[in-house]
């Protein structure tokens, strides 16, 4: 008799049937025929599934099997005792077959997917020749099988090998092309290739940060495997990847997790050192599973790794080893680290050039070299917080599906004529409904007339698509990292080395006077921009030193909005608010377990936000000792890392501090004569070199790349200032059509109004405010000025005040 304990519970089910069979027909001999028809009438199992998808008939597959059975007649074997059943040679082959089936495929039990497979290799049976009439071969099922476990599908779980049902075969997906192929990395994989070579301790975990490509190590040793490209000794070897999530999932009872690794790891062993086992997320395996009295993964997976019965690599980044891994040293010390730095540029250029072949044909796009090089570039330049190649091949992936999309979106004037198609369509529809025929028939004849120039321009815009080019070129690239970061795309797209070369210019074109500062500005600046810089290290680092209302803050706006594309990149900080030692975790953010933890940092979060930036610090005299050795970590390493344990990257942004030391001993200079003025000037220098030496330690002065002192404003700078309000004033205006103009007399009565040898250019705001914005803003409510006026400024000079001529459009000076 059968032993039932071989067979999984689908097909113990059906073969339990036979007496039910036998007992109908009035037979006592089990033939091929009847285990075909057992299949066929149980219905839920693997087997009749294999029949429903490959048979073009599954009704008319019974009904044969059906009409077989009964043309055996009713049968008895010779002596045979009553109620007794017998098995027919041919029905013993199939089952000796099918348990041959289930050996090869390295399942646990018997199923009714195997008993499929042992009929048609017995082809001389009655049921093998009803498949075959039917379209089913044994291709056709190995194949649909395949289909139904890899999809999850399969009416019968129970009969798949542990192998089958917890694992993936990265081998099989490099065969069928599935992986991407890996581009560089020979040095890992040979260093992963010796450890899985070694007599004990044979178990390789690859070890970097995420999106390094430690994934990658894996697959790139899977292709290898089956390129043959490897020592001979791991020549047709599998690498499984081993999927923790299913493994947990479904695991109720205690115990089951447990059975199930152990049940993997007995598979691994039985195939004697042909499988290789790979573990993403190695750190995942400690705690996996446990519960109250049992043992993880972790555990589980130990003995067999000391005596080399299962060879395992696993993957992680380095901070969950440290986590994880480094803490329990019986596991730490059965694995061997491989390190796997981020690549270098080059190195990311090379590997995103080997796989974008399969972005191209996925999008359907074109992707130039620059894009590629712009792509590494832009994403080390701008997107500090990941890895190399991961976030160039992420830009890469998106801007080819950008230009995917925005090539299937209708134009403007397309979508208005389907919109007036829609309208016109509706009309027509009323029209009838009031039985206005006549209306009706005109505003027909009127759709027609639309349909034609709607099909017609469709048909036109659908032939520019189909020849427009599709190609994810370096402003494509661009305009997705403004996207991510926030950096304006002509600012990257802009010459660099043009900007560097015309910085004095460009910021004068904003900026008045402090020409000394400008060209130092500009020459560390251009240090930067030129490479010769320390890449770790900030953009550039100031101090500005100079009295109140000199521009030291003005030109740090400015800068800004030069080297960053806006205003608004400008992190200004009071450091008076941090003159308290506690104030530092204002700065950086709290620590773990105190107030405000899960909010940031002032500073950290800003430039987490917005990497590129200028970092503007006020008054940095104020700040208290502790602050400033927060600064001495960012200036030197340029980086600093938050309450939350995020390292945040200062290198892509312009450090300026500012100060007033020193400015009350030149006040109390200005009064002496007898000096030239470039000794003076020098003199001056020399003073304020002296205090500031007395309040910050060497530690800071010496980490700053430049100190840079701003002389007082001359009248002549002023009104050069007062062009300026006026130029931005007439900005706010566009929008109104409306433009300022102002005589030379009216300028010169501000600059004198406005400037104080002790503030500087500041009383110049509140002086602009109060004679030109507020009467300008009484007339706009008034109704005295409207759209499209001209404005000229001028000054009564006996009465001491500006004169505001309005110019209606037809009397518009041109």
């Amino acid at each position: 008799m059968l032993n039932m304990q071989d067979y999984s519970a689908k097909a113990q089910e059906v073969l339990n049937t036979i007496p039910v069979i036998l007992a109908r027909y009035k037979q006592t001999q089990m033939t091929s025929e009847h285990i075909l028809l057992l299949i066929t009438e149980h219905g839920s199992n693997a087997g009749f599934e294999i029949i429903e998808k490959l048979a073009p008939d599954v009704a008319a597959v019974k009904r044969d099997t059906e009409r077989a059975v009964r043309e055996l007649g009713m049968q008895s074997a010779p002596m045979a005792p009553t109620g007794q059943i017998f098995i027919t040679p041919d029905a013993y082959r199939i089952l000796d077959e099918a348990k041959k089936e289930a050996a090869r495929m390295q399942d646990n039990k018997i199923g009714c997917e195997h008993l499929i497979l042992g009929i048609l290799r017995v082809e001389s049976s009655g049921a093998a020749k009803i498949l075959a009439r039917h379209g089913l071969s044994v291709e056709k099922v190995y194949t649909t099988i395949k289909e139904q476990r890899s999809s999850g599908g399969t009416a019968e779980k129970d009969n798949l090998g542990a192998l089958q049902k917890f694992t993936i075969d990265l081998c099989e997906m490099a065969v069928k092309g599935e992986l991407m192929p890996v581009i560089g990395r020979d040095d890992e994989i040979r260093r992963v290739i010796q450890i899985l070579g070694r007599k004990t301790k044979n178990n390789p975990v690859v070890v970097g940060d995420p999106g390094v490509g430690k994934t990658a190590i894996a697959e790139g040793l899977a292709q290898r495997i089956v390129e043959g490209n490897i020592p001979e000794y791991l020549k047709g070897k599998r690498l499984l990847s081993l999927d923790m999530g299913r493994m947990i999932a479904g695991t109720k009872f205690r115990g089951e997790f447990e059975e199930r690794m152990k049940a993997v790891i007995d598979a691994v062993k039985k195939q004697q050192g042909e499988i290789l086992l790979f573990i993403d997320e190695l750190h995942t395996v400690v705690g996996a599973g446990a519960t109250e009295g049992s043992m993880d993964a972790a555990n589980l997976m130990k003995p067999a790794l000391a005596r080399g019965e299962l060879r395992c690599m696993g993957a992680t980044t380095l901070e969950d080893y440290r986590k994880y891994v480094e803490k329990d040293k019986a596991l730490e010390r059965r694995f061997q680290m491989v390190m796997i730095e981020e690549p270098s540029v080059e190195d990311a250029i090379e590997i995103v050039n080997g796989i974008r072949p399969v972005f191209e044909k996925h999008h359907q796009v074109k992707i130039t070299q620059k894009a590629v090089e712009a792509a590494v570039k832009m994403s080390k330049q701008y997107i500090s917080e990941r890895f190399l190649p991961d976030k160039a091949i992420d830009l890469i992936d998106e801007a080819a599906s950008r230009v995917k999309i925005e090539n299937t979106y209708f134009p403007g004037d397309l979508l208005n004529l389907e919109k007036e198609k829609q309208l016109k369509e509706k009309e027509v529809e009323e029209s009838a409904t009031l039985e206005n025929y006549e209306q009706a028939a005109r505003l027909k004849a009127e759709l027609e007339e639309t349909r034609n120039r709607y099909q017609a321009r469709y048909d036109e815009w659908k032939k520019t698509q189909e020849t427009k080019p599709k190609v994810v070129n370096e402003f494509v690239i661009a305009q997705l990292v403004e996207k991510w970061t926030g950096i304006p795309t002509t600012r990257m797209l802009h010459s660099e080395r043009e900007k560097a070369l015309n910085l004095e210019a460009m910021i004068h074109q904003k900026y008045v006077n402090q020409v000394d500062a400008v060209n130092a500005l500009a020459q560390s600046i251009r240090r930067s921009k030129a490479g010769l810089k320390d890449p770790k290290r900030p953009t550039g680092s100031f101090l500005f030193l100079g009295p109140s209302g000199v521009g030291k803050t003005e030109l740090a706006k400015v800068l800004a909005e030069i080297l960053c594309g806006s205003s608004e990149a400008l992190v200004r900080i009071d450091m008076s608010e941090y003159s308290e030692k506690i104030a530092v975790s204002r700065l950086i953010g709290a620590s773990p377990g105190y107030v405000g933890y899960e909010e940031g940092g002032q500073l950290t979060e800003a430039v987490r936000r917005r990497p590129f930036s200028v970092v503007l610090m006020d008054e940095i005299e104020k700040a208290h000792p502790e602050v400033i050795h927060i600064l001495l970590q960012l200036l030197e390493d340029g980086q600093l890392t938050d309450g939350q344990g995020h390292t945040v990257d200062f290198k892509n942004t312009v450090i300026i501090l500012t100060s007033n030391i020193g400015t009350e001993q030149l006040s109390k200079r200005q009064h002496r004569v007898g000096f030239a003025a470039d000794s003076e000037e020098l003199e001056k220098d020399k003073l304020v070199m002296d205090e500031l030496k007395k309040y910050f330690k060497p530690e800071l002065i010496n980490r700053l790349d430049n100190i840079i002192i701003f002389r007082n404003l001359k009248p002549e700078d002023v009104q050069k200032i007062v062009d300026l309000m006026l130029e931005r004033l007439n900005e706010r205006l566009v929008d109104k059509h409306i433009k300022v103009d102002m005589t030379e007399r009216a300028k010169d009565f501000l600059a004198k109004k406005g400037f104080d040898e002790s503030f500087g250019a500041r009383p110049l705001r509140r002086v602009f405010e109060k004679h030109v914005e507020v009467p300008l803003s009484d007339m706009l409510l008034e109704g005295t000025i409207e759209e499209n006026n001209d404005i000229s400024v001028d000054l009564d000079e006996e009465a001491e005040r500006l004169l505001f001529q309005i110019h209606q459009p037809d009397t518009r000076r041109v």
